[in-house]
């Protein structure tokens, strides 16, 4: 007996993602933001100075140089820098961004961001080292003004120091430039105090996230900036998305042909799962470089290997003269460990990329990972709710909409 609520069912998930797809793909797509490689951008030449006289400038100084640079580029909204050292002094970077953010992230890179407080005599008493770990943040004054908040890791340090500094001015400096000059009214005792100014809400955020990142362990001098081309071009991109949409019709045909129903549940589920890894970019604000592509395809081939795995056991039951149904659920089930084994070590496997890489691998690492999980949910999960739909509506009762003649049942 044919069940119509399940089919009716199945045609209205499907309905519901072809609809989504077809309105709303183009638009979703045009907001993810490209890379340094595939929209050009600028660089910078940077020589690495010592900040002190007896400071040596070697690799372990350029490395945690290069790790504050990237710090405080992603301050600035840019993800995914390209950071290179060169011996023996200087740092190259590489920024995907337009024009018209070249001197706002040249300036932010370039600030030393010292913090320090000192006394009536210009002493330094405390210095931005001191703050808590993430210690700095966007808080209001009386008159609900922004202003910058901080957090000592040592309340009784600066209780102490407000002790002996009371009635006093404690100025508060960002590098050179004094920023407010309190008077201690009474013992600081909760280890916190604030940088008041001409803020807005951004500029205080901007403020408090620099302080956070840290001083330059060294100074940067600019030497040189200038713009860089894609590498990749739009014209090779379009080529790239053409490629893509060859490749996708013949993985689409050859499901087709080789699994027949369980291969137009395949190729909806694909085509569902690439609409869901463009939207959950958007949502992650996430740079979208070469190797982020690269992590993409990787995945394309694992969901597609996911479908064949379940497929092909599912015809392998059929061959042994079980019903559809029954060859769907023993099919599902002993495919399941074999296709969650492989997702599991592939996740682990990003997980140890992005842990030790650096910042193009790591772009590589999150998008392999989040394309994985939502493959999972698509590809694994999301055609066997559609299959088995199909399946117990009791509309397809012979083999050969599963691929497999009759003549091959009962051979093994």
């Amino acid at each position: 007996m044919i069940k119509w609520g399940r089919f009716l069912l199945f045609l209205v998930i499907v309905g519901v993602l072809a609809t989504l797809m077809t309105t709303t793909t183009t638009q979703v797509a045009g907001k993810i933001t490209l890379g340094l490689d595939l929209q050009g951008g600028f660089e910078i030449l940077y020589v690495v100075e010592p900040m002190e006289a007896n400071q040596k400038v070697d690799i372990e100084l350029l490395k945690a140089t290069a790790r504050m640079v990237e710090k405080r580029i992603n301050i600035g909204g840019v993800a995914e820098p390209v950071i290179e050292t060169e011996l023996p002094n200087r740092l190259r970077v590489k920024i995907a961004s337009q024009a018209a953010d070249q001197d706002k992230l040249r300036e932010l890179i370039g600030k030393p961001a010292v913090l320090t407080f000192r006394d009536e005599q210009g002493k330094i008493i405390l210095k931005g080292s001191d703050l808590a770990p993430g210690g700095a943040g966007v808080g209001y004054d009386e008159l609900k003004r922004p202003v910058v908040t901080l957090k000592i890791s040592d309340p009784k340090k600066l209780e102490q120091i407000s002790r002996e500094n009371l009635h006093k001015h404690m100025a508060i400096y960002l590098d050179e430039t004094m920023m407010t000059n309190p008077v201690i009214q009474t013992v600081i005792t909760g280890g916190s105090a604030q940088i008041s100014g001409d803020y807005t809400v951004e500029s205080a955020q901007e403020m408090a996230d620099l302080l956070n990142s840290g001083a330059m362990p060294a100074k940067l001098v600019e030497k040189q900036v200038t713009s860089v081309g894609a590498s990749l071009g739009k014209l090779a991109l379009q080529k790239t998305i053409n490629a893509g949409y060859v490749g996708a019709a013949l993985i689409f045909v050859f499901m087709l042909v080789v699994y027949r129903l369980p291969g137009l549940v395949a190729n909806i589920m694909l085509a569902t799962f690439t609409y869901l890894s463009i939207v959950v970019l958007d949502w992650m604000d996430a740079t979208l470089t070469l190797p982020g592509i690269a992590g993409f395809i990787l995945s394309v081939g694992m969901a597609v290997d996911a479908n064949i795995i379940t497929y092909e056991r599912i015809q392998e039951e059929i061959r042994t003269g079980k019903t559809i149904l029954s060859a769907f659920r023993a099919g599902e089930r002993r495919s399941l460990i074999t296709i969650l084994d492989g997702h599991v070590t592939t996740l682990i496997a990003t997980g140890v990329l992005f842990y030790f890489g650096t910042s193009s691998i790591q772009g590589f690492a999150v998008v392999l990972a989040m394309t994985i999980i939502v493959s999972l949910l698509t590809n694994v999960f999301g055609s066997r709710l559609l299959l088995g739909l199909l399946v117990r509506a009791n509309l397809t009762k012979k083999p050969v909409w599963f691929g497999v003649k009759e003549s091959e049942i009962g051979e093994l």
